[in-house]
């Protein structure tokens, strides 16, 4: 039985209507008669969802009980069992209850694809893994549940389900997504419109890009070598020169004038050295074409024009812009160049842009020595010269009355050997001295019309001119092939250089090297293929490029690396002599992969690490800090119980007081590990508003005597952009933490002022400070410095107060207080405009 085909429904966000189109087409299915179950589904109480579920066939789930709780998941083995043609799996990236049979919901759908049944199944952008980051900028919550990219594209079929953000908020205000208790909470953050608007148009380019994916696909499998002009992408040939950075500058701005449209720089290293690039220059062209928005290709090609459209053609372009021509008209004599051959031969489906540059016509030298690699035109040329015209060279002398001589006919003679080895290499060379020797003696010594020699002066000429010859043609050979080797060396050395420089820069990703290795070989796929011993089957750990070799086997081009390792190329055989720089690249290919490796294994164990430190500072703080009030509540409250002792109003007032101070420093406590773990978990979203400072210092400053606090807020402070609780709760923290180390008689002193664009608040006590080593340190959670009193709390009112605060946009740092103590600086942002008090408040945003 053949493995199973997925269809994804794809969605900005919760409630664009996902799972109700896939339990549509699961009716249009059922009506067609297709064997169609319910594996897993949920309607979240959604009315119109619940209906379409009435009349399709549901696989029971399997129960787990977790933490007390009974939770429903889907049962992989009643599927199985059931084997249906199509089974609905609703929410692709669900993170699966402990104790079922995978982590994931998508190893799920793997197991009942490679089954061989068809599954139908959805997922929102933001659950997809490489996009974690960028939701979580744009959201300011970062989504646990993840499933890879991967495992999305290789999806037969993807169809995105769209709705415009007002229309999804409409939706959301009539309850027909969120229960009316969560819908205000939900309007005013996950789905604010700009929020609404740029996770769309991830999903629309995410699934563009894989759409352009399948369009490849196609056009390689049906070998349409044409530009279907879908999408704009204009391809800029540079040289290395310094028109380069023009060129890439009129590209971005063409590339301004339509949405979509890429940018993608090309680099031909000619292997028989006729183009003289500068390193320093390519890697400033590479620079600013990143900065663009664009990418940047090295390719090597002996025919640089050919190599340019087939690149174009490759990556389906649709425009090709080249700079004017750097050679003086003299050295057109050596060829129309690479624009007037690229403009030529680029057919009605490339449109050509030849831009003008400062450099234009100014020279690039005189083309270098030709290579070994002639091409049969050149080895044909080259036999005329030195076959053919030495026989007519024979006949235009013959029929001279008056010849130039003996010497000037073996130094014309001579002339047609160089040539000869200039343009066809040795053989062609070799032939024109043995048919420039036999010439010269059957026509020009005497007795002529004979090979015979009659005069021994004639006899050394000809040896002479044969050994001069043949010697010449020698060097002219030798050099050349030297030109080429070391063009092949220095075209070998800058893809090397490339290479080591993704080293240095800790270049991670897999996909793209092995794009450059398609790339550079002119290859149609690349596969990284991996096996765990010498008998175990082969799998892709990563390819580019259709149907990519299953097995070093089936490739054109294998390079091991190490025992289990290899990198397949398909599309050609490549000459013995680019398997070095191959081999440079299969070595490069795993090392990514290792560092990918070692990198999510780092994470793992760092997250394992701080888990450990958090548990076992929380255990720290559980057995004494939170004990200690507890104690003290629970020694007052059997004291008041007693009746072996009768105590006076005064005695019980003093009791009830400490049993009133107890409980508010364990609600602090409390509050402190609550703040804590939100901010562990980013489950902390701001809401940003224009707020005075005078209005938030005073209600921050209620837990501590007033006494103790010195008040500087000015009233012609701008206002903040900030979330009034949040700094309300950090500046208590600060606040509390000061009057804590600060000697009595000693008030701490809050004061304000504005810099530019920020408001700094500095809270400054008269304690015994801290050193420079240990300012970062008291920040981190469950950290005390000094003689702390145990009882002072669990080392977290800093940790808690930096984390609103960089929640907010600002920062929080330690500095010492002139004099002695330690004064603690928080910055925040002005509100845009430096309002003032009574600006009218600010729409709600987040800011990350």
């Amino acid at each position: 039985m053949g493995r199973g085909k997925l269809r994804i429904y794809l969605g900005a966000a919760p409630g664009v209507g996902k799972t109700y189109a896939m339990l549509s087409e699961a009716h249009r299915r059922v009506e067609r008669g297709t064997d169609c179950v319910v594996a897993f589904v949920e309607h979240y109480d959604r009315p119109r969802t619940e209906a379409l579920l009435h009349g399709l066939e549901h696989v029971r789930r399997r129960e787990i009980t977790h933490g007390g709780v009974a939770l429903g998941e889907m049962d992989v083995d009643a599927v199985l069992e059931r084997g249906p043609a199509v089974a609905l799996v609703d929410e692709l990236a669900h993170t699966n209850v402990p104790g079922s049979r995978n982590a994931k919901r998508w190893q799920d759908v793997e197991e009942l694809l490679a089954a061989g049944t068809d599954v139908i199944s959805t997922v929102n952008i933001q659950h997809l893994e490489s996009l974690g980051d960028v939701v979580e900028s744009i959201t300011g919550v970062r989504q646990r549940e993840t499933v890879p990219d991967e495992v999305v594209r290789r999806a037969d079929q993807i169809e995105l389900v769209d709705m415009a953000p007002q229309a999804l908020r409409r939706r959301m205000a009539h309850g027909n997504i969120y229960k009316p208790d969560r819908v205000d909470a939900a309007l005013s953050n996950y789905f604010r419109p700009g929020n609404l608007t740029a996770l769309r148009e991830l999903a629309l380019l995410w699934l563009a890009d894989r759409v352009d994916e399948y369009l490849q696909q196609y056009r390689g499998e049906h070998n349409i070598r044409s530009t279907w002009q879908a999408r704009e992408r204009i391809v800029v040939g540079l040289t290395g020169g310094p028109e380069g950075r023009t060129l890439i500058r009129r590209a971005s701005r063409m590339a301004g004038k339509g949405s979509g449209s890429e940018i993608l720089a090309v680099y031909i290293a000619r292997s028989d050295g006729l183009t003289s690039a500068s390193p320093k220059e390519l890697a400033v062209q590479r620079t600013l074409v990143e900065d663009l928005g664009g990418t940047f290709h090295h390719v090597i090609g002996d025919d640089v024009p050919s190599a340019l459209l087939e690149f174009a053609r490759g990556v389906n372009a649709t425009q090709i812009v080249l700079g004017s021509s750097r050679r003086k008209t003299w050295q057109y004599l050596f060829g129309p160049g690479v624009g007037a051959t690229v403009a030529r031969d680029s057919g009605h489906d490339l449109d050509v842009h030849i831009v003008t540059h400062d450099e234009a016509g100014k020279g690039r030298g005189l083309p270098g020595a030709r290579g070994a690699r002639l091409g049969r035109s050149r080895i044909a040329a080259g036999w005329v010269a030195g076959v053919v015209a030495p026989v007519l060279l024979s006949l235009v002398l013959t029929s001279m009355a008056n010849g130039p001589g003996l010497a000037n006919n073996v130094l014309l003679f001579l002339f047609l050997t160089v040539a000869a080895a200039l343009i066809g290499g040795l053989l062609p060379a070799l032939a024109s001295a043995a048919v420039g020797s036999l010439l010269l003696n059957y026509y020009f010594t005497s007795p002529t019309h004979t090979l015979d020699i009659a005069e021994p002066h004639n006899l050394v000429a000809i040896v002479i001119f044969f050994a001069v010859a043949v010697s010449v043609a020698s060097v002219v050979d030798l050099a050349a092939r030297r030109t080429h080797q070391a063009a092949r060396l220095r075209a070998e050395s800058e893809i090397l250089s490339f290479l080591a420089g993704s080293v240095l820069r800790g270049e991670t990703a897999l996909d793209a090297l092995l794009e450059r290795v398609r790339e550079t070989f002119a290859m149609e796929s690349v596969a990284l293929l991996e096996r765990a011993g010498d008998v175990e089957p082969w799998t892709c750990t990563a390819s580019v490029g259709p149907a990519p070799a299953a097995r070093p086997d089936d490739a054109d081009v294998d390079m091991p690396v190490g025992d289990h390792m290899a990198l397949a190329l398909s599309g050609r055989v490549l000459p013995a002599e680019d398997r070095r720089v191959l081999a440079a690249f299969a070595t490069q290919a795993a090392v990514v992969l290792d560092r990918q490796r070692l990198v999510g294994e780092a994470e793992a164990a760092r997250a394992l690490a701080e888990g450990n430190r958090i548990r076992t500072a929380l255990l720290a703080a559980v057995s004494h800090d939170l004990r200690t009030p507890l104690a003290g509540i629970k020694a007052a409250v059997s004291s008041l119980r007693s009746d072996d002792v009768a105590w006076s109003e005064a005695d019980e007032a003093e009791l009830l007081a400490g049993i009133e101070e107890g409980a508010d420093r364990l609600d602090h406590l409390v509050g402190n590990l609550l703040d804590m773990s939100r901010l562990q978990t980013g489950t902390v979203t701001p809401l940003i508003r224009e707020t005075s400072l005078d209005e938030v210092i005073p209600l921050a400053l209620a837990g501590v005597p007033p006494e103790s606090v010195g008040l500087d807020i000015p009233e012609s402070l701008p206002m903040v952009a900030v979330d009034r609780g949040l700094l309300e709760r950090a500046v208590a923290n600060i606040v509390e933490n000061a009057v804590k180390y600060s000697p009595a008689g000693a008030p701490v002193t809050v004061a304000a002022s504005a810099l530019g664009e920020r408001v700094e608040l500095r809270v400054a006590d008269r304690g015994s400070g801290v050193p420079d080593e240990a300012k970062e340190r008291i920040f981190e959670p469950f950290q005390r410095y000094g003689d702390a009193p145990r009882g002072a709390g669990v080392g977290l009112g800093l940790a808690v107060a930096r984390g609103f605060v960089e929640c907010m946009g600002g920062t929080l740092t330690a500095e010492d207080t002139p004099g002695g103590g330690m004064t603690m600086v928080l910055t925040l942002c002005a509100a845009p405009g430096h309002g003032r008090k009574g600006t009218a408040a600010l729409p709600a945003r987040a800011t990350t």
